[in-house]
């Protein structure tokens, strides 16, 4: 794994360790419209808010909606790093570009990784605007962020892949969602490099393979986060309907705009299954 040296790894810990005292336990990525849970971070008092520009290693985020800052504080009373804004592969960068961060963040002390995306809903009992807990995922990308050569220090050379998605944490997530009076949908989440969205045909083909939701991003990070035993737990917002009967034009406009509605609920989610992990992350 010759892009992710060990050395450039501890590089942009170590950078990052200087500007911020607070050692994180929680990673979060947080995709398109999802900018709200950083405000909260940010507002941390200890906290600290770092331009990728700034940090060894990092690609710049160039897609719409995405920020780019690693931002660290609290949340729920847990240390978390919160990349404010992610990298995809129709972007430019390759696999092990995108997935640097998560390496950095496992470095850094978090032993959880929370995914989020927009993406278009498959299944025809979702509605935009719905939330999805991660069950599993199919790549579709054409690319792997753990080819070339293994480094033991970073995680074994043949992971296991059987629950890339904590299944306790699916639990939490879908029993919280209860909780709040939020049910939630528990799916498979499909990836295509993008940046165009699908064919008809391509929807029909991800809904005969078992794809509930499509999108572009994730799943070279959760790889990567299980290749370094990290618990990973993944929410996908849908943001539009992909049902290719009736398909009509959308707009990354439109989907940002779905995004940011649903925002505030998942918001109020990952906050609420912090306060719960919390004793088992002090």
């Amino acid at each position: 794994m010759t892009e992710h040296r060990w050395e450039e790894i501890q590089k942009s810990a170590d950078f990052i360790r200087e500007r911020c005292g607070i050692v994180p336990k929680v990673g979060i990525i947080l995709g398109t419209g999802l900018g709200a849970l950083a405000h909260d971070i940010v507002t941390d008092p200890v906290g600290a808010a770092l331009p990728y520009q700034d940090l060894p290693g990092f690609p710049v985020s160039t897609a719409p909606g995405h920020k780019g800052q690693l931002v660290i504080g609290h949340l729920a009373g847990v240390p978390v790093a919160a990349m404010e804004g992610r990298f995809h592969l129709y972007e430019g960068y390759t696999a092990h570009d995108i997935t640097f961060p998560v390496r950095v963040l496992k470095a850094l002390g978090c032993t959880h990784l929370f995914v989020s995306n927009a993406c278009g809903g498959l299944n025809p009992i979702y509605r935009k605007g719905d939330i999805m807990v991660i069950d599993d995922h199919i790549n579709l990308m054409g690319v792997n962020p753990l080819v070339g050569p293994n480094d033991e220090r970073l995680g074994p050379r043949f992971p296991d892949m059987s629950e890339p998605y904590s299944r306790e944490l699916q639990d939490l997530a879908i029993a919280t969602g209860l909780k709040l009076g939020m049910p939630l949908q528990r799916g498979v989440y499909a990836a295509m490099v993008g940046p165009n969205l699908e064919t008809r045909a391509e929807y029909r083909y991800l809904r005969t393979i078992g794809s509930d939701v499509i999108g572009m991003s994730t799943i070279p990070e959760v790889m990567v986060a299980v290749h370094q035993g990290m618990k990973v737990m993944g929410f996908s917002i849908v943001t539009d309907m992909c049902f290719p009967e009736a398909l009509s034009p959308v707009s990354i406009d439109e989907i940002i705009a779905v995004a940011n509605a649903a925002e505030a609920k998942l918001k109020q989610l990952v906050m609420e299954i912090l306060k719960t992990l919390k004793p088992q992350l002090d």
